[in-house]
């Protein structure tokens, strides 16, 4: 996976004319980061395809089951909460290590357990890092990677995890499912030795000198960053001119636009069904007569060209009509897998339920993997100032795992077309949303983003 990925950009960064899209010149920075979040990606997918094997070995009810699939989200809302602070105060990069302590645990616990506790104290754990992970990745890939390939590094990391998850699980069992999806953790700790500090999280503490020797480094030796350097150096300093952030700070006027716009879309990601369609697949695709193998599979086979796609697709189309196109797939793959089980309750037309709820599934899946499954994040990690983008962040990514939670812990128990037909209306209201309040941030620095959505002055 971590090979595709450096593959991708650096065919990507190749084909570029400007002197400062110069691709990370380390592979073990790629590496690093891509194991960081595909390693929580690899979290999320888990509990689908270790559904049936967990519940068979284990002697879990369904009570049992919804706890475990979850936890993961308590764990990260934990973790979102301190996020942001710990990411301020330790780094980006010492942030990481730390989540992947966490992580690297939680895979132990759970690879060793012998009953239902210790499975889920793995997963909490589990939770925790990524928690953090979910937060701080997306802002250091932002933080680090030139303005013409940000999205694309960011959204092909966070994407990848489940769908490789996903079709490993359709062929090991769940112990050996759980030894897998350590490795990104280890990867990553060995991978971050060889990567640099956030350059603008180094001018932030005022480490200017080092701020330089990181920015020089990502860039190559021979490139010229006074241009960027400088850029980054004046805006830090205007917002420290500013007042030092509080929470409530966050709720102020001139950040409303940002605000509104990061929460509004995990809100939306969140309650448009997505975790009730990965943590669950399996089950969707039984109840509606067909093989849970089979039909994860196809999710995967669906997915994997569709992040790809969007991947390319993120730095050339832009972000918000990549939103959109992707909003209204997933609302109409709700819909068809909501009218599948709707008619399969008429016992209308039941030999057709299996083959819609399928289409239903690859239409979302493929659909959510093109945009709304990393471009939320993208944004989240463009739109907030550097003096507020802890505690921003900290917040937009608890909505995310608190929307998540609600989501994967109720559906379980609600499965039906009633469920669907309102993740398709939240889906439909997404394409809305983004038209009117989502800008464009394809082709533009963070602080230009950043100074055209935040009005600030000096207090």
């Amino acid at each position: 996976m971590v090979k595709e990925n450096i593959s991708i950009d650096e065919e990507g960064a190749s084909q570029t004319t400007s002197p400062l899209l110069v691709k990370v010149r380390n592979p073990y920075e790629v590496a690093a980061i891509g194991d960081g979040s595909g390693g929580g990606a690899a979290t999320v997918g888990y509990s689908s395809p270790a559904q049936s094997g967990i519940m068979k070995d284990m002697g879990l009810s369904v009570a049992d089951y919804s706890l475990f699939g979850s936890i993961l989200t308590i764990g990260a809302m934990v973790g979102a909460i301190v996020s942001g602070k710990i990411a301020d105060f330790f780094g980006r990069r010492g942030t990481m290590w730390l989540a992947q302590i966490f992580c690297s645990s939680g895979w132990l616990a759970i690879v060793f357990s012998v009953a239902s506790w210790s499975l889920d104290l793995g997963r909490l754990s589990i939770g925790c890092g990524i928690g953090v992970l979910s937060y701080v990745v997306p802002i250091y890939i932002a933080e680090i990677t030139p303005k013409n390939l940000r999205g694309a590094f960011t959204t092909l990391m966070i994407c990848c995890g489940v769908s490789i998850t996903y079709l490993i699980g359709t062929i090991v069992t769940w112990r050996t499912l759980a030894i897998i999806g350590s490795i990104p953790c280890v990867l990553q700790i060995i991978g971050l030795f060889f990567v640099p500090e956030s350059p603008r999280w180094l001018a932030k503490v005022g480490r200017g000198k080092d701020c330089e020797a990181a920015l020089q480094q990502l860039r190559g030796k021979t490139a010229d960053v006074s241009d960027e350097l400088s850029e980054i150096k004046e805006f830090t300093e205007t917002l420290k001119q500013l007042s030092d952030s509080r929470v409530l700070d966050l709720f102020q006027w001139k950040y409303a636009h940002s605000l509104v716009v990061g929460v509004g879309l995990m809100v939306l990601q969140q309650f448009g069904g997505v975790n009730g369609i990965v943590f669950y697949a399996n089950a969707i695709f039984e109840s509606a007569g067909l093989s849970g193998r089979v039909g994860t599979t196809a999710m995967v086979i669906v997915q994997l060209p569709m992040t790809l796609l969007g991947t390319i697709l993120m730095d050339v189309s832009g972000r918000r009509p990549l939103l959109m196109i992707s909003a209204a797939g997933t609302c109409l793959g709700c819909l068809l897998v909501g009218l599948s089980f709707l008619m399969q309750d008429l016992q209308h037309w039941a030999e057709l339920t299996p083959i819609l709820s399928l289409v239903g599934v690859l239409v979302y899946s493929g659909s959510f993997s093109l945009g709304m499954g990393g471009i939320p994040w993208v944004i989240m990690s463009e739109i907030f100032p550097i003096n507020i983008k802890g505690l921003a962040g900290s917040l937009v990514t608890l909505v995310s795992w608190l929307g998540s939670w609600i989501v994967s812990y109720a559906f379980n128990f609600l499965m039906g077309w009633k469920a669907f037909l309102i993740f398709s209306s939240i889906c439909g209201f997404t394409v809305v949303f983004v038209a009117k309040l989502v800008p464009e941030t394809k082709g533009r620095t963070l602080e230009e983003i950043q100074a055209s959505m935040n009005k600030f002055s000096k207090s």
